[in-house]
This record gives C-alpha cells, structure tokens and sequence, in this order.
C-alpha cells in the first residue's frame, strides 16, 4: 500500500500556500505506481 512521506505532505502543504498567492487552487497530489495511486484528496490530507 502506497503511504505519503512527511515529504510528500509538506511539500503538497507548500504548493497549496504557493498557489495560493498565486490564485491557483491545488485540487489534488497523486502518488502513482504500477499497480496502484494514492490520492491526497481521496484520503484527507487537502
């Protein structure tokens, strides 16, 4: 099962207060691999 790094959050953390000043909403981080993906918005992390 695919898991975020602490990593992975702060830097999808950053991007959100980027896009933020910026006016561009993040709508979502994904991890993919072969077989399977993790959506940040699907599991509650944005």
């Amino acid at each position: 099962m695919l898991t975020p790094s602490t990593e992975d959050l702060e830097v999808t953390q950053r991007l959100q207060e980027a896009g933020a000043l910026l006016g561009v909403e993040v709508l979502d981080h994904l991890i993919v691999s072969q077989t399977e993906y993790v959506s940040f918005k699907e599991k509650g992390y944005m």
